[in-house]
């Protein structure tokens, strides 16, 4: 088989790190990784320094992004408890939706108190949807709160059976509810820990093989795969006090291809995942001159280091892949071919109308 081209891809759970954190990672080192993974947009989340929590923190994010990014990027509004839920409602249609932390998370953005929830699930106008980090007890809470405020929600990284089985539970019973699933918690689990040591924190915490084995057993429910691209220095997670997450922007398409070629997915469930459900479920535009091609044929072991992402490090080094990223096209522009970005700052779009 030649090489196979798939439509542009759509990660909707990534953490950029600018402004605040640039040791971690930056808008263009962030994005270039994400060609080099075969995505062509990425959603990134809030919990930045300030937290992206208003229209004016909204609009110098933005600013930055358009004289750095490789890759199209939009941007999610952040819940804090310091903040006016009217205000940040005021910013949704310049946000791909809101991103509320009700479990422990990386950052200062957890929100547990039932009233303020209440709040932001009352006053969050759209189009994009309530984005919620809901473990356990919590997501049956937000499960609840979206239904009695007429919200669509989108739960992210789902880790758990308890978790994937309730998702579906309220699918059928007509919720408007979506999730995704990270790599991370499609191939690790906890048996790993003594592997990864510290570098295996992360958030959701990784969960039994039974959980890891139901999200497989459940991928009917799972409308997104997702890298939850979280990346901290390798000195930060080699520390006692390892902040939780892990990158992955490189790794995803590749572990995915890998699941092709021993028949656990098809190239279609991909481009569900990765392009179909996502444009639909935050409203993104599609350019048919937008592409990745792909080498199904190629297999190799991912390395220690030699990554696009600033921190230079995956979890998975050492896995063998089945499958890499060739070709990479934005509108037209070859803009990462043969192992190299070859995009110009700037040259990615921010999904922002500002």
């Amino acid at each position: 088989m030649d090489a196979i081209r798939l439509p542009g891809l759509v990660d909707v759970h990534v953490h950029l790190r600018e402004p605040g954190y640039e040791h971690k990672e930056t808008l263009r080192t962030g994005t270039q990784a994400a060609l080099a993974g075969g995505i062509t947009t990425v959603l990134e989340m809030p919990n930045t320094s300030p937290p992206t929590a208003t229209l004016d923190l909204l609009r110098n994010k933005t600013q930055r992004a358009a004289t750095s990014v490789v890759c199209d990027v939009g941007f999610f509004l952040g819940a804090t408890r310091d903040t006016d839920p009217l205000a940040t409602a005021a910013a949704a249609p310049h946000a791909c939706g809101l991103k509320i932390y009700v479990s422990e998370t990386f950052g200062s953005l957890r929100l547990d108190d039932l009233a303020q929830l209440m709040a932001f699930f009352r006053a969050w106008p759209g189009p994009g949807p309530i984005a919620v980090h809901a473990e356990g007890l919590t997501l049956a809470t937000c499960l609840a709160l979206a239904q009695l405020y007429g919200q669509r929600l989108h739960v992210c990284h789902v880790s758990r059976r308890s978790e994937i089985e309730l998702i579906r539970r309220a699918k059928q019973h007509g919720a408007a509810v979506t999730c995704e699933v990270t790599p991370h918690h499609l191939w690790l689990c906890e048996d790993d820990l003594p592997r990864l040591a510290t570098r295996g924190q992360m958030k959701p915490p990784l969960a039994s093989a039974a959980d890891r084995a139901a999200l497989w057993a459940h991928l009917d429910v799972i409308d997104c795969f997702a890298t939850d691209h979280a990346p901290h220095s390798l000195a930060e997670k080699n520390s006692p006090q390892s902040p939780p997450g892990v990158p992955g922007l490189e790794t995803m398409l590749p572990l995915l291809l890998t699941a092709v070629y021993e028949g656990r997915l098809t190239l279609d469930d991909i481009i569900a995942r990765l392009h179909t459900n996502p444009t639909r479920i935050f409203h993104l535009p599609i350019s048919a001159s937008t592409w990745v091609d792909v080498d199904p044929h190629a297999v190799y072991d991912v390395p220690d280091r030699g990554f696009q992402t600033l921190c230079d490090w995956s979890p998975f080094s050492g896995f063998t892949v089945h499958g890499a990223v060739r070709q990479v096209a934005l509108r037209n522009q070859i803009v990462f071919a043969d192992g190299a970005v070859r995009a110009a700052p700037g040259c990615g779009r921010v999904l922002a109308n500002l």
